[in-house]
C-alpha cells in the first residue's frame, strides 16, 4: 500500500483507555506494516491523557475550542495520512479491527462508515439511544437524502482526506457526525457502510454525549440541511 494511514482518535478526559486504544493501534500498524501515524486531537484533557498520548509512539495536537466536531475538523487538517481512520477514546471500537475500513478505501470507496447493530456487546449502547435515538435520526436522513444506512450515529469511519476537506465541514458538536455523512451524499462521494463490533464504554466514568441536548443539535442539522 503506497497511502500513508492516519488513525485519528479525539480525546476529552480519556485516561482509563485512551492508552489501550492508542496500543491497540499501534499492533494493527505493525501487523499489516502500514505507513501509518496515530494522531490523537485532545480536546481539552485536564486528567492524564495527554501525557499518555505522549508516552505512545502517538502524536498529539491539542485544539483549544471544545467540541466533538472542533477536535475532529482540526485531526482532519493536521492529519499527514491520504486515508484516515476515525474512533473513539473509550475502547468501544477496536482498532484491531479497522482492515476492512483500509481494504473497501483501497477499493475505490470515499467514505466508509460501521454498523454498530452487527454486533452490539450487551449494555454497550443505551436502550433510548439503540432503539429510539439512532433509528430515528437514521430513518430521516435516509429518506430526506436518498441515503440506505443501518446507523449514521457510528463514530468508526475511514475516508480519503482530500475528499473530505473539500467538504467544509463546520459542527462544532457531536451533530458534526450527521454533516459529515449529509455532505459526503450531497458531493456524491463514494459510500459504504459495513458490519462492525461495538463494545461497551471501558471508562468508568459517564459519557461526553449529552443525549437530548446532542439529538436534538443532530434533528435540528438534519432537517436544516438542503438535500442536493
Amino acid at each position: 500500500m503506497k497511502e500513508k494511514i492516519t488513525i485519528l482518535i479525539p480525546c476529552l478526559n480519556e485516561e482509563n483507555t485512551l492508552g489501550i486504544c492508542i496500543e491497540k493501534a499501534l499492533i494493527f500498524i505493525k501487523k499489516h506494516n502500514l505507513d501509518a501515524e496515530i494522531l490523537v486531537a485532545d480536546n481539552g484533557s485536564t486528567d492524564k491523557s495527554k501525557e499518555i498520548a505522549k508516552s505512545f509512539k502517538s502524536r498529539l495536537i491539542e485544539v483549544k475550542k471544545r467540541g466533538y466536531g472542533n477536535a475532529l475538523i482540526e485531526g482532519i487538517r493536521n492529519a499527514q495520512g491520504d486515508y484516515i481512520i476515525m474512533g473513539d477514546a473509550d475502547d468501544s471500537y477496536n482498532f484491531l479491527e479497522i482492515e476492512e475500513f483500509i481494504n473497501k478505501l483501497e477499493d475505490g470507496y470515499d467514505f466508509v462508515i460501521g454498523n454498530r447493530y452487527y454486533h452490539m456487546e450487551k449494555g454497550a449502547m443505551k436502550w433510548t439511544h439503540k432503539y429510539i435515538g439512532t433509528p430515528i435520526l437514521t430513518k430521516i436522513v435516509n429518506k430526506k437524502y436518498g441515503l440506505n444506512l443501518k446507523d449514521i450515529n457510528c463514530g468508526l469511519r475511514g475516508f480519503k482526506k482530500d475528499k473530505i476537506l473539500k467538504l467544509d465541514l463546520k459542527s462544532e458538536g457531536m451533530e458534526f457526525a450527521s454533516e459529515m455523512i449529509i455532505k459526503v451524499k450531497q458531493a456524491n462521494l463514494k459510500i459504504i457502510e459495513i458490519p462492525i463490533n461495538f463494545y461497551k464504554d471501558k471508562r468508568n466514568r459517564k459519557s461526553n454525549l449529552k443525549t437530548i441536548r446532542d439529538g436534538i443539535k443532530h434533528l435540528k442539522l438534519i432537517l436544516k440541511m438542503q438535500n442536493s
